[in-house]
């Protein structure tokens, strides 16, 4: 069962559904919509959506990023957030996509779906396109970490990219502040050890944040803190370099006329870097999927998105998660 928030995002619920309705077509399945029905119906109407293979689930009630997460989880029970959640907890290998909250699609997944059995932390990934595209875990769930949380990350991260981005023995890195084992502070070193004879795991050792773009990994492993401020600073820095490149291309009649000879190039260029591709990010270590789009997510976002979703269902990767475990 594939279920979306209708009213998790800014762009809620347009961008939503019309996402749903795009991967619903494209990928053949059906898909739960759920929120207020009637303006759920309204947009079907406003933009002539098709309502094939389209179920709706009413829930009156949305929480916004003003509120309080954990607090709006437990009060808001008919908002669409906690309708969805529940949704996945009563159907057995069911993912819920949602734009909304960080903090409340946390919450939802910790206090109604409820974590996996042997998991300490339930985290979020990153998917970011480097050199290869690798999951960055955790990355905003948990500030404070202990080893045994880290631990489990890197396995949980191995699962998925071995089953979503079909990566054969996924290489894992820990990221710190020097490449050799003893470099790091106590949680770090004392992680490296773990990692280094984890037997399910294909750990390579520390990665400097210098090389985190352009290194051989496919996993980048930190407590939530760090992983927040690396993926900030890496979409900071993204955003930096087009907007430099855009004005230095736009400066005089020369650099136009070669800005319209390499546009193309250009294009195909930042395609390859544009995050779009890969959807949103997955929190690992909860009972059922749970899928945390960007807040500012567009159709075409929530379509990938969900494909993400249907893929980690299609390959069972809960109960594989479970199993590596345990």
């Amino acid at each position: 069962m594939i279920i979306v928030d209708a009213f998790g995002g800014d762009f809620a619920p347009e961008e939503p559904i019309k996402g749903a309705v795009l991967a619903a077509d494209e990928y053949k399945r059906e898909i739960t919509l759920v929120g207020d029905e009637d303006k759920i119906l309204n947009v079907f109407e406003k933009y002539s959506l098709s309502k094939e293979r389209i179920s709706i689930v009413h829930a009156p009630d949305v929480i916004t990023c003003h509120d309080e997460s954990a607090l709006s989880v437990r009060r808001k029970k008919k908002s669409s957030l906690v309708v969805a959640a529940n949704l996945v907890k009563e159907n057995e290998n069911s993912v819920l996509v949602s734009a909304g909250s960080t903090g409340a699609v946390l919450s939802a997944g910790v206090l109604v779906t409820g974590r996996m059995k042997g998991v300490i932390r339930p985290s979020l990934g990153a998917l970011i396109p480097g050199k290869k595209p690798f999951l960055l875990m955790d990355c905003g769930a948990n500030a404070d970490c202990k080893v045994e949380y880290l631990v489990q990350f890197a396995i949980m991260a191995s699962v998925y990219m071995q089953n979503i981005l079909k990566v054969e023995n996924p290489k894992v890195a820990l990221a710190n502040i020097g490449s050799e084992p003893e470099k790091g502070s106590t949680l770090y070193k004392e992680a490296y050890k773990k990692l280094e004879n984890e037997k399910n795991i294909n750990f390579i050792g520390n990665v400097e944040a210098v090389n985190i773009m352009n290194g051989e990994h496919d996993i980048v492993v930190c407590d939530g803190f760090t992983g927040n401020m690396l993926l900030k600073s890496i979409e900071g820095m993204a955003s930096l370099f087009k907007g430099v490149l855009k004005e230095t291309l736009y400066k005089s009649t020369k650099t136009k006329i070669g800005g319209a000879l390499i546009k193309n190039d250009l294009n195909a260029a930042f395609k390859k870097f544009d995050t779009k591709q890969y959807g949103g990010a997955p929190l690992l270590g909860v009972n059922g999927g749970i899928f945390k789009a960007h807040g500012n997510s567009k159709d075409i976002l929530i379509k990938n998105t969900i494909k993400q979703a249907i893929d980690f269902t299609d390959n069972n990767c809960l109960e594989k998660i479970k199993k590596n475990l345990s």
